[in-house]
């Protein structure tokens, strides 16, 4: 028996006990469901014969199970669309609102008791429940065809792995419940199941994302199959479970020494296994091999004269539905994201008077490359830090007085960041100018309890229309991210391998700066060197996009990255001139115990059979 073969032995073992179907007031998960599908149900008490006999009810159960993917556009009102802290939570960017939960972790001030850490776990395992329950009673549709019956319980066993990936990457080894949902009346001993180890978790959503994957092989997952689980959704993700599994949080990490069930066995590998990388380069490049550049590309735009416009080309990658770089986005945004992102404009027009309450730090503007591709840091890059010079900007139609340290940045610096006296992207309105220092438009004066804290605001992704319109994809993974998956992985098994610089310079030509091995730009040598620069490429490319929180854990840098005094400009400075002046905003915290979120309180005390994670 090979090792996947014993996880998946010893899982079922555990659950041996669990399986049973569970009999659950259905109008109630119905009735948690959003949109349309509420004004359909017939009434508020169905029965499971009732529920699953049709395929109308079936769709509205399938549904609900749906409505638990994340929204992560969502993120001032953290979990109420399953949506996580993970942008301000981050070293990024930063809320103004004292409510965010993301202050909360950037300050150390949460734990076990933590209503969102509540809620996510919940809401994921929620989520679970209704995949389960669907695919243990879809036999009884009579008008669901065979074909109809394998697509729904493929959807649905993807979701389910999801869910679980969602859990994992939050809190690292959870419990996998049994294929069969629970029975409300189980007793309590049944009810306490334990943690299963990081390699069973990993090897259970690779195993059921592969054959959900293979069920929908047939099936189109374009126009109005859109926004379902599909063959290439299970292929992305699977090799995002494997990334993390392979990353130096989860595998061979002594910090988890002591992380045990109650039976001694460690819950994170204490060895380090250096096949877990290649089984995620393996993934990578099978989703490559399979899907580019036919089915998806990197997104591009070119001018009227034929000439590539790499500025266009990485705004609207986010902005345009569907696009072909786009792998799966959610088919509706959140207006609460748009109005973040939107300045506050004092004396404009509502359509585009926001908050600019989602600021960049310091940190993160510094991140970006110059136009020659280099770090601002490099001797050669050009970089000034102060002063200014009169400057045209990629988005902008006339040359403007612009402070030395946004002057000839890359393309993408001017897609993520909105600095003083730029021009705001929406023209529909007029020629704006946003002013963020103390007394400018979109300063702490203007905007009272709504404006940067870092005197910068987040701009990528923001609608070129009225902030209000929300009618637009969510994107959630393009393939930009599974290349820089794709190097990432290869470079720790094959240094020397070839793909490692392609794939990193395909995504630093789309963004229209120089590619490592050009004349002017020799390229990293080394496993370290290589590493710092796929590291470097993937803050500024997936900026804002909810990766870099979790990349920062799983390398196990968030100690030194989010930890300390964190800068933006001096926004209480009543003199313009004096706004420019760097300082710190805030002194943030991370901890040993935050590379893991804590198990809900709750949870702990209604199941004896959990181990809390280290720390908490």
């Amino acid at each position: 028996m090979d090792t996947t073969q014993k996880i998946k032995f010893e899982i079922k073992r555990k659950n041996k006990k669990m399986k049973k179907i569970v009999f659950i007031l259905i109008g109630t998960l119905l009735f948690s469901c959003s949109g349309d599908y509420l004004d359909q149900v017939p009434d508020d008490r169905l029965t499971f014969e009732e529920t699953f006999s049709r395929r109308t009810t079936v769709e509205k159960y399938l549904a609900n199970a749906y409505s638990q993917i994340p929204s992560e556009l969502a993120q001032r009102y953290t979990t109420s669309n399953n949506s996580g802290p993970w942008t301000g939570g981050s070293d990024e960017a930063e809320y103004v609102w004292g409510f965010h939960m993301g202050n909360f972790l950037n300050i150390g001030d949460w734990n076990a008791t933590t209503q969102e850490v509540s809620n996510l776990w919940s809401n994921f395992y929620r989520g679970i429940r209704s995949a389960s329950t669907l695919m243990a009673n879809i036999d009884q549709c009579q008008d669901c065809s065979p074909e109809i019956k394998k697509q729904y319980t493929a959807e649905a066993r993807i979701l389910r792995a999801f869910f679980y990936y969602n859990l994992m990457r939050s809190w690292g080894p959870v419990i996998l419940m049994p294929d069969e949902p629970v029975a409300p009346d189980a007793d309590l001993e049944a009810l306490a199941l334990e943690r299963n180890t990081m390699d069973e978790v990993v090897a259970y959503i690779v195993s059921e994302l592969d054959l959900g994957a293979e069920n929908l092989k047939n099936v189109s997952f374009t126009g109005s199959n859109a926004g379902r689980m599909s063959r290439p959704f299970a292929m992305m993700v699977k090799e995002k479970t494997l990334l993390f599994a392979a990353s130096p949080l989860f595998n061979g990490n002594t910090d988890y020494a002591n992380l045990k069930n109650l039976e001694g066995v460690n819950l994170i590998p204490q060895t380090y296994d250096e096949t877990k990388w290649r089984a995620a380069a393996n993934a990578a490049s099978a989703f490559i091999a399979e899907y580019v550049p036919n089915t998806y590309s990197l997104y591009k735009e070119y001018n009227d004269n034929g000439t590539y416009n790499p500025y266009l080309s990485t705004r609207n990658v986010m902005t345009v539905d569907w696009n072909k770089e786009m792998i799966y986005a959610l088919p509706q945004g959140d207006n609460a994201y748009h109005y973040d992102v939107t300045p506050y404009h004092l004396g404009f027009a509502a359509e585009v008077r926001g908050a600019g309450g989602l600021s960049v730090t310091q940190e993160m503007v510094d991140s970006y490359f110059t136009s020659n591709g280099r770090s601002i840091d490099d001797p050669q890059s050009g970089y000034q830090e102060s002063g200014f010079s009169d400057f045209q900007a990629p988005f902008d139609f006339t040359a403007r007085s612009t402070y030395n340290q946004w002057v000839n940045r890359e393309p993408r610096f001017y897609v993520g960041v909105t600095y003083n006296r730029s021009l705001f992207i929406n023209r529909n309105y007029g020629d704006i100018i946003t002013t963020t220092w103390y007394g400018g438009n979109s300063g702490r004066q203007a905007g009272s309890n709504d404006y940067p804290p870092t005197g910068y605001v987040v701009r990528k992704n923001l609608p070129l229309v009225d902030w209000r319109n929300n009618n637009r994809s969510v994107p959630m993974f393009r393939l930009a991210e599974l290349y820089l998956d794709y190097a990432e992985a290869l470079n720790e098994i094959e240094p020397g391998n070839p793909d490692i610089l392609k794939y990193v310079n395909l995504i630093r030509e789309r963004a229209g700066i120089p590619q490592y091995g050009d004349i002017d730009l020799p390229a990293p040598t080394g496993q370290d060197a290589i590493r710092t620069a796929i590291r470097k490429e993937r803050r500024v490319e997936l900026a804002f996009e909810s990766i870099r929180y979790f990349d920062a854990r799983r390398w196990k840098i968030a100690a030194e990255a989010f930890a300390g005094p964190t800068h933006g400009l001096d926004i209480n400075a009543r003199d313009e001139n004096d706004f420019y002046n760097v300082v710190t905003f805030e002194e943030r915290v991370f901890r040993p115990q935050d590379y893991l979120w804590p198990i809900p309180q709750d949870e702990l005390n209604s199941n004896t059979s959990l181990i809390q994670n280290s720390g908490w």
